[in-house]
């Protein structure tokens, strides 16, 4: 899925991205959508900052129960009580673990944020309390499949590219025109 972030930019910002209806009369709002993405976790040091704390942007995160692979990363053992987390002996964890807790994190914390009582309550310094909160209520869906095969990205393609143009009906614009993209053309000749 590395190259699905990009593919949905595409199809979707420059079917959507318009200023006029599809009569050629402005939109009383900003139509179109700034899409982006990253594949596992990698948009923790880019975007996510913006997610928790920034502007509220929707965002979408897509997780597979099957890991691609069987290799395991780490491997727990016990801690000094004789346990992790009501575990006896060793736990494996793989990269397909991590990156689902991680799937399923995210839009909890988008969620839920972190309040100014819970810092307090954590003994988190007075001079970070205000870095530290967040305001939750962030909107995301979390779209959960089986595996990812080529079904499975045909399904999220058809899901994506319905969305765009349901927007576009729904908005009255055309999005099948790309006069947007000529001008750049254009001028670069």
């Amino acid at each position: 899925l590395r190259k699905f972030p990009s593919l949905v930019q595409k199809f979707d910002m420059e079917s959507n991205g318009k200023r006029v209806t599809a009569a050629g009369m402005p939109l009383s709002f900003q139509a179109g959508e700034i899409d982006f993405g990253e594949a596992g976790s990698n948009g923790q040091h880019s975007f996510y900052q913006l997610l928790h704390q920034g502007r509220t942007v929707p965002a979408d995160f897509i997780g597979f129960m099957e890991s691609q692979s069987s290799i395991v990363d780490e491997e727990y053992t016990t801690n000094d009580t004789g346990s992790l987390d009501g575990w006896d002996g060793e736990v494996n964890i793989s990269g397909h673990d991590k990156l689902m807790s991680n799937f399923f994190a995210q839009p909890d914390a988008l969620a839920y944020g972190k309040s100014l009582s819970d810092l307090v309550q954590e003994d988190v310094p007075e001079n970070l309390r205000q870095h530290k909160v967040f305001p939750g209520n962030r909107p995301s869906s979390s779209i959960l499949m089986t595996k990812l095969d080529a079904f499975a990205v045909g399904q999220l393609l058809a899901i994506y590219e319905h969305r765009t143009a349901v927007q576009g009906f729904i908005w009255g614009i055309n999005s099948f025109d790309q006069f947007g993209t000529e001008i750049g053309k254009v001028l670069a000749k």
